[in-house]
């Protein structure tokens, strides 16, 4: 038997807001959190563009040797694990006496590799990168942190799937625990907004150059949309079977119904529309809801003008002729990169918690295909019990997530 899993607990630490309650109030406003990093432009960079983030005070939290080996994205997933577990209504003791799991989505840690070698090169003395860097540096450091600051004890490693990595953690934790293999998996993504993390990206030409009106810059599926804002934070979803929740009477968000997932198989950088249509496709098939019982969909759509033009395409093939409402955060957010899709889906829950859908900001006029998308310029208040998540990257690889509101 095929065990239900449920969400227990979310965090988050975003643009939008440090909390879920600060980010409820900010998709419920249509706030943006997106501004200008200087810093950028001081090294080459084409585009200024980017998520506001503070680096949250740790020495009132964790010990020095925890904080010198976490990285920038691992202190937000740190922050945003805190607040999940806390909602969940998961302490020390249930930590310690039961086999908790860690999926977290990642995909790179540009910052201390640079820091490292630097050093290195500065100094040509290794001891001198100090003994914390290979913790923050590696592609695991999330998972790694997480697991030794809370004494995770169950499955323990870090999801690597590009922009859809987040998505993919929750997607596994979600077979895992259907399986009977774990009873509670904290899942999550989280990226890193300092200025060398997204270099590469600028050198491809792929940020918005919008910088006159930063508010206004990330634009999905508007007729002029001109790039992407990069962005980041940390965000957790705490995963746990029904059954082990009912136990505990912990609060139950929602359940994860559906998991789909494929891979484009073709060009490395430009996404296709079979792909995503498959993943869709996926997750409707194995949740067992019908098309039209998905009344929201939060789209991955970047705000690339192919990328959203193929996201369009797929969601209409699969959804014929049916109006859910269509929107992505990310006008709002911006790319939160390997957070994405774990920060989402935290999205979306508040949003059906709280019975309104955030409206797609910017988006004054769609092109051939978007304009064809029920996509909301305003908020809309309106309670609705069932959502499609999607997230794509580079590489081809999909993510649908289906998720369904419990009382």
């Amino acid at each position: 038997m095929e065990n239900r899993v449920v969400i227990t607990g979310i965090g988050i630490y975003s643009c939008l807001g440090k909390n879920t309650e600060e980010v409820r109030d900010a998709l419920h406003a249509g706030k943006s959190g997106i501004g200008l990093d200087p810093a950028r432009k001081e090294a080459g960079y084409r585009s200024a563009l980017t998520g506001m983030l503070e680096r949250p005070d740790l020495k009132k939290l964790l010990g020095r040797r925890e904080r010198m080996c976490l990285p920038e994205q691992g202190e937000y997933a740190y922050m945003a694990t805190r607040e999940a577990l806390e909602q969940a209504g998961i302490d020390d003791d249930f930590l310690k006496n039961r086999e908790v799991g860690v999926l977290y989505g990642n995909d790179s840690s540009a910052a201390p590799v640079i820091e490292g070698v630097d050093v290195i090169r500065a100094k040509k003395n290794t001891v001198m990168v100090g003994s914390g860097n290979i913790f923050q540096s590696m592609n695991s450091t999330v998972t790694m942190n997480l697991s030794v600051i809370f004494n995770l004890r169950g499955i323990n490693f870090t999801v690597s799937g590009a922009c859809a990595s987040g998505s993919h953690a929750i997607g596994l934790g979600y077979l895992l625990i259907r399986q009977g293999l774990q009873d509670c998996i904290v899942c999550g993504g989280a990226q890193e907004v300092n200025l060398y993390s997204v270099g590469s990206f600028d050198a491809l030409s792929a940020f918005s150059i919008r910088e006159d009106d930063p508010h206004a810059a990330s634009r999905p599926f508007d007729k002029d949309r001109d790039g992407l804002v990069p962005s980041g934070g940390g965000a957790t979803v705490i995963l746990e079977s029904y059954e082990s929740a009912k136990r505990r009477g912990a609060p139950v968000l929602g359940e994860i119904l559906g998991y789909g997932f494929s891979s484009n198989g073709e060009h490395i950088s430009v996404p296709n529309v079979d792909g995503p249509a498959r993943s869709l496709r996926m997750a409707l098939r194995q949740s067992g809801v019908k098309a039209s019982e998905i009344a929201y969909i939060n789209a991955h759509a970047t705000s690339t003008p192919l990328g959203d033009y193929n996201e369009a395409k797929a969601i209409l093939e699969v959804f014929q002729g049916l109006r859910p409402y269509v929107a992505s955060t990310k006008a709002m957010t911006g790319h939160e990169m390997w957070m994405a899709g774990a920060s989402e889906i935290v999205y979306s829950l508040l949003m059906m918690r709280n019975d309104f859908i955030a409206p797609n900001i910017n988006y004054e006029a769609g092109d051939e295909v978007t304009s064809l998308l029920n996509i909301p310029r305003k908020r809309v208040d309106t309670a609705f019990d069932t959502f499609l998540s999607n997230s794509f990257g580079f590489g081809g690889t999909n993510s649908s997530l289906v998720v369904r509101k419990m009382a």
